[in-house]
């Protein structure tokens, strides 16, 4: 397999740095608003590598950050008379449900900010102590100047970097382009560190937080948005590197820009659109096809017309997946060999940068095949071979299965309540709550858990519910 790394500015060899086991990074919200396209297209993006790596066996560790301790939070704090971390928790929960409903899977760790002050305070301490940072009156800063590999992912010569720093003047700094650590400052929201009262820089959480959750080791993948290169992953990459002597991140990968019928997306133009807007018109499965028609390193624009052909797409696929299940085998019919190409096609594009777009006209064209095979017929080996391959790839997508449940309020409760034994069932639909049930019992089960397992489905086979397991 093959990915583009932003760091070399190549296409390279995915190798991670332990066997079948693979540490990514994603930059997290700041929860001072509604999540917006951007945000979608980024995590929806993360996503689709997340499950395809998954496919491909490795063991995945996820750490997604949130920045519960920003600027923007305590303007809107203020301006609500709400304290900041009510703010934060309100904005993220909404982020949480919306993303949940685009089938995002979780990540394995979500640390705040707020709850690791302790770890950013200890790791600006070895900044410091290895030389690379110094105290002035308002705070901590990073010497750019002494950390000689600065501007190695985005490619900003220091001496430009120089220039655009001057434009705001801070004779506490020893250099211009030097960058907060720590911000010494008063108010309510502060904390203490030994320097004062304050709050951490935004860049030195994510070194922070991403170090603690991997064990002080290389990340495989760290993403984000090509917005966030620079300054921020820059900044991330000289902190952490100074303070730990350890080579940072292998695989730097960004996804490319987000605009609105050919126009930046801002409030200021009026076309800012948040992702419980879109998914008040649109399904979350169309909003992923609409993405994944564009490659996740290229630039994409949100249009209307483009979200209704994906919807449409998305009608054709969920069609053809219930016509296949439906499908009597015939044994005069054609054989496996004659859809094996698009599949193996659809694969081959994967290994490619996670190439969706390629990868999408060979599913395409194996749905195709598969439509004009219904008269034909389609011999039973085929037919197997389909119905995995298909929800293999729907899975790989991020496509649900949409099945409209009918169900009294009296089971919907019940199912609930067998739910909250085991999960946070707060701010999800009823079919949220069953494919999170599905999804623990796969996990259960890969565990040899059989008998938590089982005892799951006996409880929701009283109220009427099945679940089969298919292995």
């Amino acid at each position: 397999m093959e990915i583009y790394n932003s760091l070399s500015g190549n296409i390279e060899r995915f190798t991670p740095i332990e066997k079948n086991k693979v540490v990514i990074y994603v930059c997290g919200l700041t929860p001072y608003d509604h999540a917006h396209l951007g945000h979608a297209r980024t995590y929806i993006s993360f996503d689709i590598i997340k499950r395809y790596l998954t496919k491909m066996n490795y063991k995945i560790i996820h750490i997604q950050n949130i920045t519960d301790v920003e600027d923007k939070i305590i303007k809107r704090a203020k301006e609500s008379g709400k304290k900041p971390l009510e703010i934060a928790e309100y904005f993220q929960k909404k982020a949480d449900a919306v993303f949940d409903e685009l089938n995002i899977l979780k990540a394995d760790f979500y640390p705040k900010a707020s709850e690791h002050i302790k770890e950013i305070i200890k790791m600006i301490e070895k900044i410091i102590e290895n030389g690379y940072g110094y105290v002035s009156e308002d705070g901590v800063y990073f010497e750019v100047s002494k950390f000689n590999k600065y501007g190695k992912l985005s490619g900003q010569k220091l001496e430009f970097i120089k220039q655009g720093a001057r434009i705001e003047i801070n004779e506490n700094k020893k250099n211009p382009e030097d960058f907060a650590l720590w911000k010494i400052e008063s108010g309510d929201f502060v904390f203490d560190s030994p320097w004062g009262k304050g709050r951490p820089g935004w860049h030195i959480e994510c070194s922070a937080m991403s170090m603690k959750y991997s064990k002080n080791r290389t990340l495989d993948i760290h993403g984000g948005g090509k917005d966030l290169s620079f300054p921020h992953h820059e900044n991330e990459i000289a902190q952490t590197e100074a303070a730990l002597g350890i080579s940072f991140v292998k695989y730097w990968v960004h996804t490319g820009f987000l605009t609105v019928n050919e126009e930046k997306m801002s409030k200021s133009l009026g076309n800012f659109i948040t992702v419980e807007d879109v998914l008040k018109k649109n399904s979350p499965n169309a909003l992923r096809l609409f993405f994944s028609l564009t490659h996740y390193r290229s630039p994409v624009d949100y249009s209307e017309d483009g979200i209704d052909a994906a919807g449409k797409s998305i009608e054709r696929i969920l069609r053809t997946f219930e016509k296949l299940k439906e499908c009597k085998p015939n044994n005069k019919g054609n054989g496996r060999e004659y859809f094996s190409n698009e599949v193996e096609l659809f694969y081959k594009y994967m290994e490619n940068d996670f190439d969706t777009p390629q990868a999408l006209a060979s599913f395409f064209e194996l749905i195709k095949k598969i439509n004009s095979s219904f008269e034909e017929g389609i011999d039973e080996e085929a037919l197997k071979y389909l119905e995995k391959e298909f929800s293999d790839i729907l899975w790989i997508l991020g496509i649900r299965l949409d099945k409209k449940i009918e169900m009294t309020e009296k089971t919907k409760k019940a199912i609930n309540e067998i739910a909250k034994k085991y999960m946070d069932t707060d701010n999800k639909t009823i079919e949220q709550v069953l494919d999170k049930i599905r999804e623990l019992r796969v996990n259960l089960r890969k565990e040899k858990n059989y008998s938590k397992s089982d005892e799951i489905r006996e409880k929701l086979k009283k109220i009427g519910i099945e679940i089969e397991d298919k292995n």
